[in-house]
C-alpha cells in the first residue's frame, strides 16, 4: 500500500451558501418559514436571489464544511462533488480551493432542466435578531455520476469521508458505492456520517448492510440517528448493538458530550463549555472535522473526541457552519 497523498477525501453535496441581511418585513413578503429550512426549486431559488440585498457567497454543504474545518487544522484534504458550469459553480470551486482544499470534479454542463440543473445553493436570510432563514436548492449536486470520480484520487486518501445526505439521490449513491470499493481495494479507511434521521428512515437497510458487511470503518451518528438506525430508544443499548460491527463508532449527544468505541476500547468526553450557544448549524460537521484531525494523526480515542468537542463548541458560539477562530491555536490551548 502506497503512502497516502491526502489525509481525508470527502464526497458530498456541493452547495453555495448565499447569506444576506434583511428586515423582518422581507421574510413576510417572501412568505418564508422564519428560522427554518425548506427546499426550493430552481425558479424559487432565482426569485429569492433577486430579492436579496448585498450578500456573501461561499462554498457550503455538510462534507465541504467538515473539510474546511480539517483544512484549518492542518489536514491535507480533497473534495469530490458536483457543480454545474455556471456562475455559482465557479464561486464554489474558487472558494473551496481558497480554503486549501483540492477540488477537481469536472463541472456538469447545464441547460437549466431537471436533468442538467444549475449549481445548488442555500439562500440564507438573516434578520436583525440574528435568526437565519434557509432556503435550499440542491441542484447539480444531486447528479454526481460514478464517471465523475477520480479513482486515483480516492485511492490516494487515507480516509474517504461520505456524507449521508448524498445517499438520497440515485446517481451519487451509485458513485459513493463505487468510491467505497476503490478506497477499500486501496487499503484505505471509509468514514460515513449518517447526516440526519430522515436519511436513515429512507435508506436504513442500505446503511445496515454496509455496516454488517464491514464496509464502514468510522461511523458518525448523533443520539437520534443511532436510535433510528437501531430501532432502540435507549442510547447505551443502541450503542452496544452497533459498536461491535464497526472498527470505530462515534456518537455525539449534544450537551451530554460524545462517546466512541474502537475495537472494544471506549472513551467518553463531556461537551466543551460554551458561554452562549448562538447557532448550532455545522456542529456535527465540525465535530467530525476535529475528531478526524486527530484520528488521521493516530491520536488516542479520547483525544480525538476532545478535538471534536472543541471544534463543535467553537462553531456553535457564532453564526455560520465553519470555524472563525485560529483552530490550530485553539487546539494547542485546550489540549
Amino acid at each position: 500500500m502506497t503512502e497516502p497523498r491526502y489525509d481525508v477525501i470527502a464526497i458530498g453535496n456541493a452547495i453555495v451558501d448565499i447569506i444576506a441581511a434583511c428586515d423582518d418585513e422581507t421574510i413576510e413578503e417572501l412568505d418564508l418559514s422564519r428560522g427554518g429550512m425548506m427546499l426550493v426549486d430552481a425558479p424559487g431559488a432565482d426569485r429569492l436571489y433577486e430579492a436579496m440585498g448585498p450578500a456573501t457567497e461561499k462554498s457550503g454543504g455538510s462534507a465541504a464544511n467538515t473539510l474546511a474545518g480539517l483544512s484549518q487544522l492542518g489536514t491535507q484534504c480533497a473534495f469530490i462533488g458536483q457543480v454545474a458550469d455556471d456562475q455559482f459553480g465557479k464561486v464554489f470551486a474558487h472558494d473551496i480551493r481558497a480554503a486549501g482544499i483540492d477540488f477537481d470534479t469536472p463541472m456538469r454542463p447545464t441547460d437549466g432542466t431537471d436533468t442538467d440543473p444549475p449549481t445548488g445553493r442555500c439562500l440564507i436570510f438573516v434578520t436583525p435578531d440574528g435568526e437565519r432563514t434557509m432556503n435550499t436548492f440542491l441542484g447539480a449536486g444531486q447528479y454526481l455520476p460514478a464517471t465523475a470520480l477520480d479513482e486515483n484520487l480516492i485511492a490516494s486518501g487515507a480516509i474517504l469521508y461520505l456524507e449521508g445526505y448524498l445517499w438520497d439521490p440515485e446517481e451519487p449513491r451509485k458513485a459513493m458505492r463505487r468510491a467505497i470499493e476503490v478506497a477499500r481495494n486501496a487499503g484505505r479507511k471509509v468514514a460515513f456520517t449518517a447526516s440526519e434521521s430522515f436519511v436513515i428512515e429512507r435508506h436504513g437497510d442500505d446503511f445496515r448492510d454496509l455496516i454488517d458487511n464491514g464496509m464502514i470503518d468510522i461511523l458518525f451518528v448523533n443520539e437520534s440517528e443511532l436510535a433510528t438506525l437501531t430501532g432502540e430508544p435507549d442510547f447505551e443499548k443502541g450503542f452496544d448493538m452497533v459498536a461491535p460491527k464497526v472498527p470505530c463508532l462515534v456518537a455525539t449527544r449534544s450537551e451530554k458530550g460524545a462517546v466512541a468505541d474502537a475495537g472494544g476500547v471506549r472513551a467518553n468526553v463531556a461537551a466543551e463549555p460554551v458561554a452562549k450557544v448562538v447557532d448550532t448549524t455545522g456542529a456535527g460537521d465540525q465535530f467530525a472535522a476535529g475528531f478526524l484531525s486527530g484520528f488521521a494523526k493516530g491520536e488516542p480515542l479520547e483525544k480525538c473526541l476532545r478535538r471534536g468537542a472543541i471544534a463543535a463548541a467553537e462553531v456553535i458560539s457564532h453564526y455560520g457552519p465553519r470555524p472563525e477562530t485560529d483552530m490550530q491555536a485553539l487546539m494547542a490551548e485546550k489540549l
